[in-house]
């Protein structure tokens, strides 16, 4: 009986110290860190969609109507400048052009008579000048013809790539006609949109960023080994979309970028004064980004935010908080919304060096 009595009394003690255990787990597993967001200046890198083109980029047109009788090259072949492209037949500019020759050969003989009998006071000096004038004429005529003969025999401008050629052998040209387009890809631009906050913050911070060096991420999402350089900004905001037209020029010695391709470019932009929270203090719904605030009454309520740039651990937050905010750091996934908590303030700055943040 008595050793009923003591496993009895045993049990109890047991399972009231399970329970007192429980208990303190539970209040210890209930008291929260709280930290407040971070005002700092620091650099993000940030991608623009960028539109590539070539530093000389232009249309072969036809500048005289005929058949086309030649084609020189092919598609995708690498020209040299002054290189025949094409030729459109010839025979008419030729004919033009041998009609007014013959009539320079004319009015020279016309001038010679007409000089030599002024001379002899035969003629008067007016008539020598009238014979110049049709000289004169029957050259310049002559020059126009050369001129249009010339213009049968396409030239490449300036070396590059022959890209498509739309027209076959025979086809009847006319005065404007595409032939083809050709790219100078030595050097190429990429032309990007940037924000106007963010076109502030790059023009007003130009210590902070360093240099107007930026990086080009390519569509196959490698980094392009050749740094660009921003060379120009457009003069006004596109009022449609708010955001203002950058330029950057990329060097291309081994001809990997061609004209018309895409890509991102990757920019280094200052932030002063940016509101930084260590990522983990948040927590999604349906792609939108909330914390818990906790009050001085100790209930903590969630609050949307909006997260302007993502840094590694870190978001720099656009709006939705105060600096004076005490944000949940950890339990997001435990609390509720309009529950009371015990917190424990840790210090924003020393929690910001535990991550790896690469701000200063």
């Amino acid at each position: 009986m008595i050793k009923r009595v003591v496993a009895s009394i045993a049990l109890s003690s047991l399972l009231l110290f399970s329970c007192n255990k429980k208990k303190e787990e539970k209040e210890e597993v209930s008291v929260y860190p709280v930290t407040t967001p971070v005002m700092m200046d620091t650099v993000i890198d940030k991608e623009f969609v960028a539109q590539i083109r070539s530093v000389k980029n232009i249309e072969v047109r036809a500048q005289e109507k005929g058949f086309l009788e030649k084609i020189y090259v092919d598609e995708g072949q690498y020209v040299h400048q002054g290189q025949v492209l094409f030729q459109i037949m010839p025979k008419l500019y030729q004919a033009e052009l041998l009609k007014a020759q013959a009539e320079v050969a004319q009015a020279t003989i016309e001038l010679k008579n007409a000089s030599t009998l002024a001379n002899s006071n035969i003629v008067s000096k007016n008539e020598r000048s009238m014979a110049k004038a049709k000289l004169d004429a029957a050259n310049a005529e002559a020059n126009l013809a050369q001129t249009h003969l010339s213009f049968t025999n396409i030239k490449a401008p300036f070396s590059g790539i022959i890209n498509r050629l739309p027209l076959k052998l025979g086809s009847l040209v006319d005065e404007g006609d595409l032939l083809t387009s050709l790219s100078d890809n030595n050097e190429v631009y990429t032309y990007f949109n940037v924000s106007e906050p963010e076109y502030l913050n790059y023009q007003m911070h130009a210590a902070d960023r360093g240099s107007n060096q930026i990086s080009l991420v390519m569509a196959n999402g490698d980094i392009y080994p050749q740094k660009g350089e921003v060379q120009t900004i457009e003069g006004e905001f596109d009022n449609e979309t708010g955001n203002i037209a950058f330029r950057a020029k990329f060097p291309n010695p081994d001809k990997l970028l061609r004209n018309g391709e895409t890509g991102k470019v990757r920019m280094t932009l200052p932030l002063k004064n940016a509101m930084i929270i260590p990522q983990k203090a948040t927590y999604e719904i349906q792609d939108q980004k909330y914390v818990f605030v906790v009050g001085k009454d100790g209930v903590a309520r969630s609050k949307n935010i909006k997260v302007a740039y993502e840094l590694p651990d870190v978001y720099v937050v656009g709006s939705g908080l105060a600096t004076g905010d005490r944000i949940l750091l950890e339990g997001v996934q435990k609390v509720k919304d309009d529950q009371k908590v015990k917190v424990k303030a840790q210090d924003p700055k020393r929690v910001l060096q535990s991550l790896k943040l690469k701000a200063e």
